[in-house]
């Protein structure tokens, strides 16, 4: 990771993005430490994490995860969840943050060096492009050793520094013992992912 300790740095967090890509290398994410690697690295200012929640239902079962994240150093950006049923009659759900992270990017360009985007769409890519013109260096976190990449090659390449989240996992990932929460009280994560997967999985579907 090429990072420089004078350069002001943000995160922006495609929360179903970067799940999919952890899931997919066979981890779980601990956020406290991700966010102790990246503070590390420079001088952090923001650290953003994205994601719908789905309002209409008794219990949201990301909502514990998002609760914790807000109260442990990130900012988080939300919105409802949209449902629909599709020309088979079946229930989708529409959940697309993209817009949302693209317009923080423009906007906190003007006041960092450095912007790490935690996501492998290559709808990305001129959004990267764009910023680089203003003379913000772009990192890229995402992963092409799972099956199939996560990443779209456009966007690897656009970016200035591309990130593989497996060689990140010694740092990142949650150690798993039996009977005791991890993460500094983070929620546990694989009682959520194991409700949360067919959530993100319709969400991604439409996105």
């Amino acid at each position: 990771m090429i990072f420089y300790k004078e350069e002001r740095a943000a995160m922006f967090i495609d929360g179903a993005n970067l799940y999919a890509a952890a899931r997919g290398l066979g981890f779980d994410i601990d956020y406290k430490r991700l966010l102790e690697v990246f503070a590390g690295r420079g001088r952090l200012v923001r650290a953003f994490y994205y994601t719908a929640l789905i309002e209409n239902e008794e219990y949201s079962p990301i909502r514990p995860l998002v609760d914790w994240l807000d109260y442990n150093g990130y900012t988080m950006v939300t919105k409802p969840t949209k449902e629909f049923t599709d020309a088979f009659g079946r229930r989708k759900i529409k959940g697309n943050m993209d817009i949302e992270l693209a317009i923080d990017v423009m906007e906190m360009s003007e006041h960092v060096d450095h912007i790490i985007i935690f996501s492998g769409d290559g709808d990305f890519r001129r959004l990267v492009e764009a910023i680089q013109r203003k003379g913000v260096r772009v990192s890229v976190v995402s992963t092409m050793r799972s099956s199939p990449p996560m990443v779209a090659d456009e966007l690897r390449r656009q970016a200035d520094n591309f990130i593989e989240l497996q060689e990140l996992m010694p740092h990142i990932a949650r150690a798993r013992v039996e009977g005791q929460q991890q993460g500094g009280g983070q929620p546990n994560l694989k009682e959520v992912a194991q409700n949360l997967e067919t959530t993100q999985e319709e969400i991604q579907d439409v996105a």
